[in-house]
């Protein structure tokens, strides 16, 4: 709702009654009531709805909103008439309009899966290929060769002079060798 809808229409002086209607409306629009009711319009409340709020939105946790769907119309009316009496004298037409005077789906259509899952799973297969072909571009054409250190013979030769120097005797790579016997630990049961 827009503020100038509260502006009062007339003489542009205003005197005081004017000003205390203005103050009282924004005091009642700060709680939310008129713009609550300006949204509701002309349609019932029939419940509290979630927060005490009259609102309406189909969910599985609160299957029964507070408001109705529809505003009431006079065929509508001449229906609740009929559902007074017997209901076995409705239609089936009579008793969906009924049906959908009050709600906008039924459980299963608000609980039927949309083909909205197809594009968060197409945009996060697009995301994974963009980071793997980005990963593959950085690793041939930024990253050089890797050093002599990762040679094999290198790495070996460096694993030598650890158990050499007995590197990290307590939980190191020294702590699984067998210094009497020149083998591994796990090699000797």
């Amino acid at each position: 709702m827009s503020a100038l809808r509260l502006i009062p229409r007339g003489n542009a002086g205003g005197n005081l009654s004017q000003i205390m209607t203005l103050s009282q409306m924004g005091r009642r629009l700060a709680s939310g009531g008129d713009g609550i009711r300006l949204m509701v319009g002309e349609r019932e409340v029939v419940g509290y709805g979630i927060n005490g709020r009259p609102i309406y939105f189909d969910s599985q946790d609160c299957p029964f909103p507070a408001i109705r769907y529809r505003e009431v119309t006079p065929e509508l009316c001449a229906i609740r008439e009929k559902e007074l009496g017997d209901w076995k004298k409705l239609s089936l037409d009579d008793k969906k309009r009924l049906y959908r005077h009050s709600f906008c789906q039924t459980f299963v259509e608000f609980q039927h899966f949309t083909p909205e899952w197809k594009i968060c799973l197409g945009v996060a297969l697009w995301l994974v290929a963009l980071g793997l072909s980005i990963s593959m571009v950085l690793k041939t054409k930024m990253y050089g060769q890797l050093p002599d250190t990762f040679d094999e013979d290198r790495r070996s030769a460096q694993l030598r002079r650890m158990i050499q120097l007995q590197m990290n005797p307590i939980t190191g790579i020294s702590s699984k060798w067998c210094y009497e016997e020149n083998k591994w630990k796990s090699q000797l049961h």
